[in-house]
């Protein structure tokens, strides 16, 4: 056995270490540590029964032979240098040694030579196999030592656990008393002794017996108990002398607390119970300043609903309002729970929405009358800070829907405006009994043009000053609108700003200040002024919890100053105070911007029903086709009139209305169709009454062509009859050429001047116009040629028959009408838009048919003179005399054709036109030669021929403007190839 002075055993030897060769480990935690045990001797005289030590030496105990290193288990600086050891006693060495021993580093030794781990490695390599071999066996074979400690504790656990296992499990239950008389009997069992109260052997042997097992059983349990208590004795004498110490100290505690009682009870006695009875008055006091307080407001409270009524009989709707809100808050804040005002919250709310219904009636009354009045002599805003009181109480109520009530009155008031300007047109109007024609579309219609016109113009200057006098008070109330906005906003921006800490302690004294004074100045009535003003100079420094009842009584007395002060100021200041209480009763700033929305779209409304009401007049008027039948001066100033009023009111409201103008392009397209249907029957008319002769021009046409020329595409003023006397010129002079026409194409030319004029006047109808004018030159076109070259002018007419005269005189009409419609053409590119463009193909395709008609009517005349040239000379022969009678007969009718055209065409026309005929000349003549076998071979019949053909040339060049003309008559005698 281990004595009492047992070291701690050897440490294993390190990885680098191999037989017997140990090394001091440096790591205080070795990675693998056995359980603690005692050590051996440092020198024992027997064997210890070791199998294999802390080495891996051979075993001593097992061979008994010499001694060896191996025997040498434990050596003194093993023992010092054991990193296993929990703890090691700082005194080791001083009991020894004396206070005075220090470790000293040890001075290597100069004979000694230096060893490194380079001079063990042949011995590791040699070594290397029998250490994993031994690793090995170590993992499978454990150690004896931790063999026998724990077999020896599980002996010493299994015996007690054997001993206490006779002990009988009743004694161990929790539950065990011998007052049960079923544990009693279990115990003590009288079943085995003889119940007839004699004693035998036998039962005394029996009590003896149980008497001894019983005994067996307590001294078990005393020795199990000696045994736990042997194993806890330092436990339990430690616990023991703690508690004798905690006595002590518990004492010494009891005596010290006494000593602070005494003293506490004089400190109470001397410096407490005088500053707090200081305190407790003062607080005592305090409250009843607040309970004062309290009392003020409930009065304040108490006159609410008979200042209510005061201010609603005044139409002081927002003050009331303000009123109410901060008597409800108050309620809810400052008096709840207090039972004589239980009541006061719902009579509050149903008072509120009374004045709720009352506001709406009263914005509704306003509107009325503002927009029924007279709307002349009268200022534009009536009653401006009513209706601003008004707009900003609904706001208040968030009755965002006022608009709508004020827009249904507008469209009442605009009927009643027509309705008005028509009576007092009709008053003035005698031929209108008013009592027999009852309906207002019937009495217009019963107008005489010029008077509906003033009617009109009337209707139109109302309504002008009914859209400024709705702008004008839409704006009072986009005012209130943005004050509330701006109110909203600068309240925000506070709140952000008092939310910082320094904003709050700086505000703090001049809230208070004003809090009280406001309280003090609103809280008192008659002769109590002057009292409540010095009581709020002495309440300057009372306490921060007065401020919040203060301000709340200064709100609720607001309402509570004189009724008969001056009604603007009153509005101002309750309004502004408004904007600062009750900030969460308005609508959000979307609400706002929506408001402000809906002020801009009713004034577009107004817009537009003033349009709309226009529209019902015009088409009134326009009911049994009157306005279709104005002539174009009347039409054109009603376009204006209506242009006119588009534009005022589009600068007034900002927005283009398009019913009117749109009820005014109806009319305008229905007005193009009867303008242009009245001059095509003119034109057709003139067509067929026309004899195609050539016609004298006057002299107003004549200037008219003249003032083309200029650039001036407009009819000139009417002159007065006699001013000037011009007789008519014979020709119509363009551009330095002259132009023999006929009366239908003189009343052409001021056709479309009046589509151009009308297009000037009426630029929106410059589209249709234009198709219109298409169609009237198409017609022309068209039904001159079915009168010319058709020959209709035959039965319509009753000519004989249709002349060259009349030909050349048609296709000089032509020429003129094709020479206008270029000019026609730039004309009304100026009034059209450039995606409108396209519409100006229409007079290509015009000139180009008038173009055709042109060269149909000269082929014609060419025609004519071919069929004479075939009939003569197919009739002619080559016998004297000379010139033959035939040749005679074409030159007798080329003059003719040359006397009908030469005055009519132009020099240049006429000659290309018997260039033609001389052309179909020479191919008959030739066609006949050849038929008589006339050849150019100087012969009699040559000769003749020659000879006819000199004096067809000399008559032909003998012709105005034909001198210079060269007739190649040689070509009748080139033969075919």
């Amino acid at each position: 056995m281990a004595s009492s002075h047992s070291s701690s055993p050897v440490p294993r030897p390190s990885g680098g270490g191999r037989g017997g060769i140990y090394h001091k480990e440096r790591d205080p935690s070795p990675p693998r540590c056995r359980p603690l045990r005692s050590l051996p001797d440092v020198c024992p005289k027997e064997p210890t029964g070791e199998g294999r030590g802390l080495c891996d030496g051979p075993s001593v105990v097992a061979e008994h032979d010499r001694w060896t290193v191996y025997s040498s288990k434990v050596n003194l600086p093993a023992a010092l240098n054991d990193p296993r050891l929990a703890k090691r006693e700082s005194d080791f060495f001083t009991k020894t040694w004396g206070l005075d021993f220090a470790e000293t580093e040890v001075m290597p030794s100069f004979y000694l030579p230096n060893i490194t781990r380079e001079h063990f490695g042949p011995y590791l390599q040699e070594m290397a196999q029998r250490e994993r071999i031994h690793e090995r066996c170590k993992t499978i074979c454990p150690n004896k030592d931790d063999v026998d400690a724990v077999s020896s504790i599980t002996t010493n656990h299994d015996k007690s656990r054997a001993e206490l296992e006779q002990v009988p499990k009743i004694f161990m239950k929790p539950e065990f008393a011998l007052e049960d008389p079923a544990t009693f009997n279990a115990v003590l069992p009288w079943s085995h002794f003889n119940s007839t109260g004699g004693k035998s052997s036998r039962d005394v042997a029996s009590s003896k017996l149980l008497q001894e097992k019983l005994s067996h059983y307590l001294d078990v349990v005393e020795v199990s108990i000696a045994r736990q208590i042997s194993l806890r004795s330092e436990a339990f004498f430690h616990a023991m002398s703690s508690q004798h110490e905690l006595q002590d100290r518990l004492q010494e505690t009891q005596r010290a607390v006494a000593v602070l009682r005494g003293r506490t009870a004089a400190i109470d006695r001397v410096m407490c119970q005088g500053p707090l009875r200081a305190l407790r008055t003062a607080l005592t006091r305090n409250n009843c300043v607040k309970l004062h307080n309290k009392l003020k407001l409930m009065a304040a409270v108490h006159q609410t609903q008979p200042t209510v009524q005061l201010l609603l009989s005044t139409s002081e709707f927002v003050g009331a309002l303000e009123l109410i809100a901060t008597t409800k808050e108050v309620l809810q804040q400052e008096l709840q729970g207090i039972h004589s005002f239980r009541h006061l919250g719902s009579q509050l709310c149903e008072l509120e929405k009374l004045i709720d219904k009352m506001m709406v009636e009263d914005f509704s009354m306003y509107a009325r009358s503002d927009l029924n009045r007279c709307l002349k002599d009268e200022p534009q805003v009536l009653e401006k800070e009513r209706l601003a009181s008004l707009v900003f109480g609904l706001l208040r109520q968030r009755k965002l829907d006022f608009l709508d009530i004020y827009s249904d009155e507008m469209i009442m008031a605009a009927k009643s405006i027509v309705a008005q300007c028509v009576a007092e047109s009709v008053l003035h109007i005698e031929d209108i009994d008013t009592e027999v024609v009852t309906k207002l579309a019937d009495q217009m219609r019963l107008m005489t043009f010029p008077q509906w016109f003033e009617l009109l113009k009337s209707i139109f200057e109302s309504f002008l000053l009914f859209l400024q006098r709705i702008k004008a008070t839409l704006n009072v109330i986009r005012t209130v609108v943005l004050e509330v906005l701006d109110s909203n906003q600068k309240s925000r921006l506070l709140e952000e700003a008092s939310s910082e800490p320094s904003g709050q302690e700086s505000s703090h004294v001049p809230q208070l200040l004003q809090g009280e004074a406001e309280l003090a100045y609103l809280t008192h009535e008659g002769l109590f002024i002057s009292d409540a003003l010095n009581e709020a100079q002495q309440q300057q420094q009372a306490a921060a919890a007065q401020d919040q009842s203060s301000a709340t009584g200064s709100r609720i007395q607001q309402g509570r100053t004189e009724p008969d002060s001056n009604s603007g100021t009153r509005e101002s200041a309750s309004r502004e105070q408004s904007f600062m209480s009750g900030e969460n009763m308005m609508p959000s700033e979307l609400e706002l911007n929506r408001v402000l929305n809906n002020i801009q779209e009713l004034l577009y409304t107004a817009s537009d029903v003033s349009h709309d009401r226009c529209v019902k007049v015009l088409t009134a008027r326009a009911k049994d086709g009157s306005l279709e039948r104005l002539s174009s001066a009347e039409f054109v100033c009603l376009s204006q009139a209506v242009d006119g009023f588009v534009r005022d009111t589009e600068e007034l409201c900002g927005r283009r209305s398009v019913s009117l103008r749109g009820a005014l392009q109806s009319q305008a397209n229905r007005f193009v169709h009867r303008f242009h249907e009245e001059r095509k029957t003119k034109l057709s008319l003139l067509l067929d009454n026309e004899r195609w002769k050539q016609a004298e021009v006057p002299a107003e046409f004549q200037d008219l062509v003249n003032s083309i020329a200029d650039g001036r595409i407009t009819l000139p003023e009417r002159k007065t009859p006699g001013s000037e006397d011009r007789k008519p010129a014979e020709f119509l002079f363009v551009n330095g050429q002259k132009y023999a026409v006929v009366g239908t194409v003189l009343l052409l030319i001021r056709i479309f001047l009046e589509y151009c004029q009308c297009v000037n006047d009426i630029p929106s109808i410059a589209t249709d116009m234009l198709t219109r004018l298409s169609d009237l030159l198409k017609h022309f076109n068209s039904r001159s040629c079915q009168l010319v070259l058709g020959a209709g002018a035959l039965q319509v007419v009753g000519l004989k028959t249709i002349t060259t005269k009349n030909l050349a005189l048609a296709s000089r009409c032509l020429q003129l009408v094709v020479l206008y419609i270029p000019v026609i053409r730039a004309h009304f590119e100026t009034k059209l838009q450039p995606k409108q463009f396209s519409v100006l193909r229409h007079f290509d395709h015009i000139t180009k048919d008038y173009n055709d008609h042109i060269a149909e009517i000269s082929a014609k005349l060419v025609a004519i003179m071919d069929s004479l040239f075939e009939k003569v000379l197919s009739k002619y022969e080559v016998k004297a005399p000379m010139p033959s009678a035939c040749f005679r007969n074409v030159c007798k009718q080329m003059a003719k054709m040359h006397e009908a055209i030469n005055e009519l065409l132009p020099e240049e026309q006429t000659q290309m036109l018997f260039l033609r005929i001389n052309a179909s000349f020479k191919m008959h003549l030739k066609r006949q030669l050849a038929r008589l076998g006339v050849i150019n071979d100087g012969g009699p019949q040559h000769g003749l021929v020659v000879v006819d053909v000199a004096f067809y040339t000399e008559n032909v060049q003998a012709l105005k403007s034909l001198e210079r003309l060269n007739l190649n008559m040689a070509e009748i005698w080139e033969q075919k190839r």
